[in-house]
């Protein structure tokens, strides 16, 4: 891609979200939130201090990045942090995140304002999170001899990063000090377009977290006393297309088993939806806890944010939405390190990990009714098979821990923080 097509690119972007701001709450909250940034971003809590800044397009990956920003908290405690985000999603959810100093979009990406925006941030070191790619604060960061580093990334073939039109993403690539990539494959990508000794195979640091969130798991009472003595199902992160295959095999749960969905969305209409699709069987979390309690109801619908991570701890199987849509799946670690088989639709093949729980026979995408009803089955029946799944996907887990440790120890050795 020339740079006048990103110039182009930039500003159609732009101008699409001008555009949709009467129509739309998220892009009313990417123009207002970069508004006037110059002035509102206060650097006041950065003074004196080493910075380290860290970019996550959105929440998913912050996610990804959050235990490596509290790993850097803990060990470089007199250094200030700095926390940026591209999307609303990311940044008005964590906008108050206690381990940063400074959170805070990240404006538009141009040579005016990537070069304003450093200045006035000063970092000693960059860090981006999996995927964020912006030439000109790359350029800028090259220019002023900031080490970057972007973490947790993984590549495929099909990117433009790898075709004869993708220049200017190779010379992007080409502004990081080091690139941590997730597995072999996505180095050997790196090193066949001359990228080879900054490349560093460190895993995923998403590993990191979700074994963090299982080692300290709050109690949700809520499951306890909706699951009572039944096995269950948790769906996490559904879209409309995942809970009509759900309710179509809702009959071919035994009595003695129920269902926990947390939907990705849980805007009215969309709970309108899930409730006429199962009907007399659903109860609503807020419904729960404003005391309609009724443990005959088989599906309870989450209808709040926040819980999903602990309530796979009380799940025996695991549904993730997302893998009927052009996007693919949510985050199937979080189940899977409580040792929970994994289901999900047919769209996972640019996820490593989903390939790699796959292969291993730990995971299993269904297609349609069909599929799902026979691995359904399957793994409820077969209660041998089922513990023989949990007890591999907890050492799987277990193996794939500690790429947070090596992206931190590569900043010490190289003492961009001393």
């Amino acid at each position: 891609m020339p740079l006048f097509l990103y110039h182009i690119f930039c500003a159609l972007y732009k101008l699409g979200i001008v555009l949709a701001y009467p129509f739309s709450d998220k892009a009313n909250q990417w123009i207002k939130g970069r508004k006037n940034w110059r002035q509102q971003i206060n650097t006041q809590a950065l003074a004196g201090k080493k910075k380290i800044w860290i970019h996550c397009a959105s929440l998913g990956e912050f996610e990804q990045g959050r235990p490596l920003i509290e790993a850097i908290r803990k060990q470089y405690k007199d250094h200030g942090i700095v926390l940026t985000f591209f999307s609303p999603s990311g940044y008005e959810i964590r906008k108050d995140y206690d381990q940063a100093d400074l959170v805070c979009y990240l404006p538009m990406d141009s040579k005016k304002n990537a070069s304003d925006f450093i200045a006035l941030i000063k970092p000693d070191i960059a860090i981006f999170v999996k995927y964020e790619f912006w030439y000109f604060y790359l350029s800028q960061l090259r220019r002023c001899g900031i080490p970057t580093l972007l973490v947790s990334a993984a590549f495929r073939p099909q990117q433009p990063f790898f075709k004869w039109h993708g220049g200017l993403f190779r010379k992007m690539l080409g502004c990081f000090t080091t690139l941590f990539v997730q597995d072999d494959m996505s180095a050997g990508l790196l090193r066949d377009i001359g990228f080879a000794s900054n490349v560093v195979v460190a895993g995923d640091t998403r590993y990191d977290r979700v074994a963090d969130i299982a080692g300290r798991v709050r109690a949700l009472p809520v499951a306890t006393e909706f699951k009572g003595t039944a096995q269950v199902l948790i769906a996490g992160s559904t879209w409309p297309a995942d809970e009509k295959l759900l309710s179509g095999c809702m009959d071919e749960l035994p009595p003695d088993w129920k269902m926990i969905i947390a939907p990705h969305e849980i805007h009215e209409s969309h709970l309108v939806q899930i409730t006429q699709l199962f009907a007399d069987q659903v109860i609503l979390y807020s419904e729960w806890m404003a005391g309609k309690k009724d443990p005959s109801r088989r599906v309870l619908v989450i209808d709040n944010i926040g819980m999903l991570s602990s309530l796979y701890a009380y799940g025996d199987l695991a549904y993730i939405g997302g893998g009927f849509a052009k996007g693919g799946i949510h985050n199937i670690l979080e189940p899977a390190v409580y040792g929970l088989p994994v289901v999900f639709g047919p769209v996972y093949q640019k996820f490593i990990e989903a390939n790699a729980l796959v292969a291993a026979g730990y995971a299993f995408p269904v297609s349609d009714k069909e599929t799902y009803s026979a691995i359904l089955q399957k793994l409820i029946t077969d209660t041998a098979y089922r513990a023989e799944i949990s007890a591999g996907l907890k050492k799987f887990m277990s193996h794939h821990i500690g790429a947070t440790q090596t992206i931190l120890s590569h900043i010490a050795s190289h003492q961009w923080l001393d």
